[in-house]
C-alpha cells in the first residue's frame, strides 16, 4: 500500500494502537508527539522501515510541515488525536492551555495539512459534547450541544472550525464522536471508567461510585481504531463534513450495569455509593449508533465482558505493573 498516514499524539492510549495496525497493514507512518507521558509506547515500532517519529509540538506553527521524512510521499491523511483529554486533565491546566491545545491546534494542523495537500483530516472528537439526556431518548449526531465541562467546549470549538473551513477546502474533514473508551494499550489509561473500576476492584477490592445511575457510552479500544481506519478507505462523500458517532448500542451502560460486570469476576469487592456529583462532565446519556453503521458499515467485535477480562488479566500476571496502576489512581485524573 505504502500510503502515508500522520497520525498526531500517536504515543498515547489510542494512538499507539492505531500506529500499530496502521502499520500492519502497509501504511508509512509518521507520529508527531511532543511524549508528554513518555514514548515507551512507540519502542516496538522504532526499526519498522514505514514508521518515522518526530517529537513536536503539535501547536507549533510549522510542526507538520517539518515531520515529513526526506524521500516519502506526502501524506494522504491526517489522523489528529493529540489534545489534552479528559474534564479533570482541561480543568486542572486551565481555560488558556486547555484552547491551546484543544482548539488552537487543531486549527493549526489543519491549515498545514492543507498547505501539504492532505486528501482526508480525521478529527477524534468526543460524545461527551452532547451533555445530559435525562429523558432517555439516544442522541443522533443532529442532536444539540449542551456541554458540561470545559473539555467538552474544547472539542465543540475545534468540531466547528473544521465543518466550517473545511467546507471549502480540499482536505476532506471528518469527525468522530467516540464513546468511552476501554481495554488494555501500550500505554493503558486508568482514568477511563471501565479500566479504572476494575483497578480499584482488583488492588483495592472496593469501589467508590458517584452518579451511580447515568448512563454512558462505551467502545473497546480496538474497535475504536477500527472505526478510526474506516475514515481512510471510506468514499469521499461519506466523510466529507461528516460527523458519526463511533461506538455500539451494545455498548450504552448505566454504571450499575459496568460495576455488576465486574462484580461476576470480582465478587469479593465492597462497593460504596455516594449520592453526589462532582467536576464538570455530567454525562447521563444513551447515543445512537445508527449512522456509522448504515454509512460506514461499523460494527464492534468486542464487547464490554472482553475489556474486563483482558484488564483483569493484565493486572493479575503483572504486565501492568501495580505501582503504575497505582499511580494512575493516585493522580488527579479521577472520573465518576
Amino acid at each position: 500500500m505504502n500510503e502515508h498516514v500522520l497520525v498526531t499524539g500517536g504515543a498515547g492510549y489510542i494512538g499507539a494502537v492505531l500506529t500499530g495496525e496502521l502499520l500492519r497493514l502497509g501504511y508509512r507512518v509518521t507520529v508527531v508527539d511532543d511524549l508528554l507521558y513518555g514514548g515507551e509506547s512507540l519502542v516496538s515500532y522504532l526499526p519498522h522501515p514505514n514508521f518515522h517519529f518526530v517529537k513536536a509540538n503539535v501547536w507549533e506553527p510549522r510542526a507538520i510541515l517539518q515531520a515529513i521524512p526526506d524521500g516519502w510521499p506526502k501524506p494522504f491523511a491526517v489522523i489528529h488525536l493529540a489534545a489534552i483529554a479528559g474534564f479533570p486533565a482541561c480543568q486542572a491546566v486551565g481555560r488558556q492551555v486547555a484552547w491551546r491545545y484543544n482548539v488552537e491546534a487543531v486549527q493549526r494542523v489543519f491549515e498545514q495539512a492543507e498547505k501539504l495537500g492532505v486528501a482526508r483530516f480525521v478529527y477524534a472528537s468526543t460524545y461527551s459534547v452532547y451533555g445530559l439526556t435525562p429523558d432517555g431518548t439516544a442522541v443522533t449526531e443532529d442532536a444539540s450541544l449542551t456541554p458540561q465541562s470545559l473539555y467538552a467546549e474544547t472539542k465543540i470549538a475545534a468540531e466547528r472550525f473544521l465543518l466550517t473551513q473545511g467546507a471549502n477546502a480540499d482536505c476532506a474533514a471528518l469527525i468522530f464522536r467516540i464513546a468511552t473508551l476501554y481495554g488494555i494499550a501500550p500505554r493503558t489509561r486508568f482514568d477511563m471508567i471501565v479500566n479504572q473500576f476494575v483497578m480499584e476492584a482488583y488492588l483495592r477490592r472496593e469501589l467508590l461510585i458517584y452518579q451511580r445511575g447515568y448512563s454512558r457510552s462505551y467502545l473497546h479500544l480496538r474497535d475504536g481504531v477500527r472505526g478510526l481506519l474506516m475514515g481512510l478507505s471510506a468514499p469521499d462523500e461519506k466523510i466529507r463534513g461528516q460527523i458519526y458517532n463511533l461506538g455500539t448500542p451494545e455498548g450504552n451502560y448505566t454504571k450499575d450495569q459496568v460495576v455488576a460486570r465486574i462484580l461476576k469476576r470480582l465478587p469479593e469487592t465492597v462497593v460504596h455509593y455516594k449520592d453526589m456529583t462532582f467536576g464538570g462532565d455530567m454525562r447521563d446519556i444513551r447515543v445512537s449508533f445508527d449512522k456509522v453503521q448504515r454509512e460506514l458499515g461499523f460494527t464492534a467485535e468486542f464487547g464490554l465482558d472482553d475489556g474486563i477480562r483482558e484488564v483483569l488479566n493484565a493486572l493479575r500476571l503483572g504486565i501492568i505493573q501495580e505501582p503504575q496502576a497505582m499511580r494512575y489512581r493516585n493522580a488527579h485524573f479521577i472520573v465518576q
